[in-house]
């Protein structure tokens, strides 16, 4: 065992983010420390006042739909009862920026290749290229 104290998986739901998620929980469990499974969503903007797409009613908390999304990506991959103690955490911000930041807390940070959005040719998404670039800690890129 080793005196690591956590690995932070960057998943936004896709099917990248999942095998990173199944990878990391693996190497967490070798290790013996927790898995800290964090979700960035990006703030956006609503659209014009009238407009027919947002009831006037009802705009949805997207902190609470994001983890409610995030604990069922990680019951699907992890199942029940995971190998490991699992922190789930969501944040608002640019994903790249945001992992960067929790990396200097992180043993090591673990992100999918290519995650929602993007150009399909690229071999590494633009948040997986960055962090790869600027974290604080060692990063490994699940492929």
């Amino acid at each position: 065992m080793s005196d690591w104290r956590s690995i932070v998986v960057g998943v936004d739901g896709s099917p990248g983010s999942r095998k990173a998620l199944t990878w990391a929980a693996a190497e967490a469990a070798e290790h013996g420390t927790d898995l800290v499974v964090l979700n960035v969503w990006e703030h956006t903007l609503l659209p014009p006042a009238g407009s027919v797409s947002v009831s006037e009613r009802y705009v949805p908390d997207p902190i609470q739909r994001t983890a409610d999304d995030l604990l069922q990506v990680i019951k699907e991959e992890l199942g029940e009862d995971p190998p490991v103690l699992v922190r789930p955490l969501v944040k608002q911000g640019r994903p790249a920026k945001v992992l960067i930041e929790e990396s200097a807390d992180a043993d090591l940070l673990v992100v999918g290749q290519r995650g929602h959005g993007g150009f399909a040719g690229l071999v590494l998404g633009s948040v997986s290229q960055h962090v790869a670039a600027y974290a604080k800690c060692t990063v490994t890129v699940v492929r």
